[in-house]
Parts: C-alpha cells; structure tokens; sequence
C-alpha cells in the first residue's frame, strides 16, 4: 500500500480546522434567523447601506440563515453599540452597525461608554468615506471662510458623531464659528431643519448626499462648504480640504486621529466572545457580498460606493487607533469639550 506523500499530508493537516469550522459554522447557521441591528433611525445613510448588506449576506453565509434588519437609534448608535457588546447575544445571530465614530468615542468622549472597540469583532465596512461640510443655498456663508466671521448654526444627532465633533473642532483648531445643535434623531430630519431654517446645514458622508439627495447638488440647493478626508474626493476636486488647513504637526496629528473613522466609514460588527468559527464564517461571507455582482449592481442603482475594508483590516485600524499617543488624545478631546 503506497503512503501519500509528506507535503500532501501537511496540507491536508492544514486544511482540517477550516473544513471543521467551516462545518460547525454552516450547521450552526441553518435555519436561523440573523438580526442586524442599525444604531441609526430608519432612512439614513447607514440604514440603507445596512439593508442593502442584509439582501444580499445571507446567500454567503454557510447554512444560508435570513437576515432581518432592526433600527436602535438613539445616542449617536452608543446605546444600541452598548447594549450588544453587554448583552449579546453572543452566538453570531446579531449584527451590528454603528456610526463609525465608535471606535473612537471611548478614547475621546468617555462618558456613557461601556465597551471597548478593540474586544469587538469587526465584521467590515463596506465603504471608505469622505464627508461633506454643507449648508442650504441662502444661509450666510457662501464660503468656507464666511464661517469665521459668521456663526453658522449646524444640526447633528449626538457627541460622537461626525457632524457634533468635526464643527467644534474647526472652531478649537482653526478659529471657525459653527454652533452644533444636536438631538436629531438622523441626516432626514437634519435635512427638514435645514429646509424649514431651523440650522443653516449639517456633515454627512459625500456617498449619502449625492445618492439621496441628488437634486440638491443638481439644483444647487446646498452649497459644500469643505470636504473631511485625509485626502480630496476626486469628484470634489475644488472643495477646500480641512487638512490642508493645517499648520502645525500638532493640528495634523489632532486630525488624523479624527478622520481616522473614515477609512472604516460603514462598519459592521459583532460583540465580543462569539465563538471564532461563526465571525470567520461572517467575514468571509461579508467579504464575498462585497464581490457579489447582484449586490454591486444593485449599490450602484441606489448610488451607493463600495470601498470595502475587511473585518481583519478594521480590527487592524481600531487597535491602531487605540494606541494614539496621549498627548494627542487629550488636545483633541479637550477641543471637543468646548462648546
């Protein structure tokens, strides 16, 4: 009887606890029903993006269980994100996706936290993101540079969130005059204040606004006052950069800790402890429905980019973040505690 050989038998030694865990995810995950919890109101830019995963995920994932989507808003996502990372469950049925300001709310605005982001099981995103400083077409400032010597009232949902921490740190660093007014329960309802004159404007991701609201950019509704990236959108190629604002390496280093969330622009997750065989089997399949043609064909009709970051990437970028120098830490974190 002829023995296989050596380098055979390495492989296949390999190859065994994939194939196991690849077996014990897919009988997990028959018949189940996911739940994939949006810590933003219905509507949003995440909440589509989030629904859009949820079509097309399952038929990835190794048993093919539904996917059903719920929506937690409140708190800028830190209630629903709370709320999974301590209660779980912690079987793989539940998702979620949060504002990508998460990962560095703890580092920056602690109060209210109770997880932390490098614990979590990162998923993926499926975006990169550049975000949009934008006001309606009669509010005082036609230019970015109007914001120094106007106040200019913008509508955010809740510290944490882009569109509360990137206007108070303009005004910290650069000597801007936003005044946020938060509480909205999301961009839509930002968006009717916005219409009605209750704030001049708001931040929201460049992908969301032009997919969403493509007549207010076709009929010059809004104006774009500036663009938050680490560099310009090629679609935006004349909108002032904020980090080109920047001077010293100090306020560089302040900015790259806060447009860090942006290379993770729309990211999903799971809470800690789940076992490693079903958030292997998650990524690998959030990973395949970025590839997917019928979820990328579908993306584009609704608009949306699709930039993806793995589950491993994100994890990679959060635990990188995490170890930003103190110094750093507490200059950025000082500048969001003024109002």
């Amino acid at each position: 009887m002829k023995r296989a050989p050596l380098a055979l038998l390495v492989v296949l030694a390999a190859a065994a606890p994939a194939v196991a865990q690849q077996e014990e995810a897919q009988a997990f995950f028959r018949g189940k029903t996911l739940r994939l919890i949006v810590g933003i109101a219905v509507g949003s830019g995440y909440d589509i993006n989030a629904r859009l995963l949820a079509r097309h995920m399952a038929a990835h994932i190794p048993g093919q269980p539904t996917i059903i989507v719920q929506n937690q808003p409140g708190a800028g996502s830190l209630a629903m994100t709370n709320a999974l990372y301590h209660t779980g469950p912690f079987d793989g049925t539940v998702m979620g996706a949060s504002f990508n300001g998460m990962p560095t709310t703890p580092l920056l605005q602690p109060a209210g936290v109770r997880f932390d982001p490098v614990r979590i099981n990162w998923v993926g995103s499926s975006n990169r993101e550049t975000q949009v400083m934008y006001v309606w077409h009669d509010a005082p400032a036609q230019v970015l540079e109007d914001a120094r010597a106007r106040e200019i009232v913008m509508g955010g949902q809740a510290p944490g969130s882009t569109q509360f921490d990137y206007p108070v740190l303009a005004n910290k660093l650069f000597g801007f005059k936003f005044k946020v007014v938060t509480g909205y329960e999301s961009t839509p309802k930002i968006h009717l204040a916005m219409e009605s004159g209750e704030v001049h404007g708001t931040i929201a991701n460049w992908s969301t606004l032009k997919a969403i609201n493509t007549d207010w950019i076709t009929d010059k509704k809004v104006r774009i006052l500036a663009q938050w990236a680490l560099q310009k959108n090629a679609e935006l190629p004349d909108i002032p950069l904020f980090m080109d604002l920047a001077k010293t390496d100090s306020e560089r280093d302040a900015l790259r800790l806060m447009l860090a969330r942006l290379e993770y622009g729309r990211p999903f997750f799971l809470p800690p402890d789940v076992p490693v065989a079903r958030v292997e089997a998650l990524r690998r399949a959030f990973d395949a429905t970025m590839k997917d043609p019928a979820y990328l064909a579908e993306a584009d009709k609704l608009k949306i980019d699709v930039e993806p970051l793995s589950g491993e990437a994100v994890a990679a970028l959060v635990e990188q973040v995490s170890r930003t120098p103190a110094d750093t830490v507490a200059r950025v974190r000082a500048a969001l505690e003024t109002r």
